[in-house]
């Protein structure tokens, strides 16, 4: 039993971390620039971000290689230093963590960005490849999970599953991402997707990002009613976003974000956080809120 297995079975409410991407923006990220890139040019940074959740209460933080995959990574020229990028993602959650006591780091997976055959030209194998590339950097570089996130396609799932297995024996935790009606972008239901964590044996499994707590609320509810047999994860995006003088400005507030937290804990998520737009302090407020709300 590793870390993360050792957590899940301690723990009623486990915290996790909040964004990553708004918040190098926040630091000073150029617009356009691949927020994987930081962990090689500036990991000062991405470990003063890492530190900061920690500081603020998270019991697990994700890497910041959710887009470290050769696909996406192509788009800046960079899907050369896959392996590198995932590395050094790893290592430098590794290191922050270490300062703590218990802490779990999750190796981030997002999808590819392409669409799978034959809606699109990405093979099932290509797929795999990739995916298998990127946990391996991660697997090597320290990470306790492999944490695939706001999926929206059971088959690139299951070519993240196999790619991260045929590399590591690391437990593996999948989160898709649910739009309007409870369905994701190509039509998956929650209860698919409980299904389908049984069928690949996962170790946790939810929802992340998607148009924030409301609407995640609502999928935690019908994943728990559908029996779901492992640890939920929630971690919804503090709000939805909005142009403010030419910024990108999310209407969660830690209040709101305080209150989903309480939401989703009752309906039954063990694995809770926030995604985009959400910062340490929304983190500080989760946690005040389900700490007290435990008792």
């Amino acid at each position: 039993m590793n870390k993360f297995e050792q957590m899940l079975s301690a723990s009623k409410i486990i915290l996790l971390d909040g964004a990553m991407g708004t918040m190098l923006m926040s630091k000073g990220m150029e617009a356009g620039r691949a927020p994987e890139s930081m962990n090689i040019e500036h990991p000062e940074i991405v470990k003063e971000i890492h530190r900061a959740y920690l500081e603020a209460g998270s019991n697990i933080v994700l890497t910041n290689s959710f887009g470290a995959n050769r696909f996406r990574l192509q788009r800046h020229g960079l899907d050369d230093r896959v392996k590198e990028i995932n590395l050094a993602a790893a290592k430098l959650a590794r290191e922050v963590a270490d300062e703590f006591t218990e802490v779990v780091v999750a190796g981030s997976i997002g999808p590819t960005g392409e669409l799978m055959a034959p809606l699109g030209k990405l093979s099932f194998e290509d797929a795999v490849q990739a995916f298998a590339e990127q946990a391996a950097g991660l697997s090597s570089g320290g990470v306790d999970v492999i944490w695939i996130e706001t999926m929206a396609d059971l088959q690139e799932v299951r070519a993240a599953v196999e790619g991260a297995r045929s590399v590591t024996r690391l437990p593996v935790a999948v989160t898709m991402t649910f739009e309007s009606r409870g369905r994701t972008m190509m039509g998956v239901t929650p209860e698919q997707l409980v299904k389908l964590a049984q069928e690949l044996e996962l170790s946790a499994v939810g929802a992340n990002c998607g148009k924030g707590p409301q609407e995640l609320e609502e999928v935690i509810e019908r994943m728990n009613k559908a029996g779901c047999p492992i640890p939920i994860i929630a971690k919804a995006n503090a709000g939805i976003p909005k142009l403010v003088e030419g910024k990108v400005i999310y209407d969660g507030s830690p209040d709101i974000m305080g209150q989903h937290a309480q939401t989703v804990r009752k309906s039954g998520a063990t694995l809770i956080g926030a995604c985009c737009g959400s910062s340490p302090e929304h983190i500080r407020e989760m946690k005040r809120v389900l700490f007290l709300s435990s008792f």
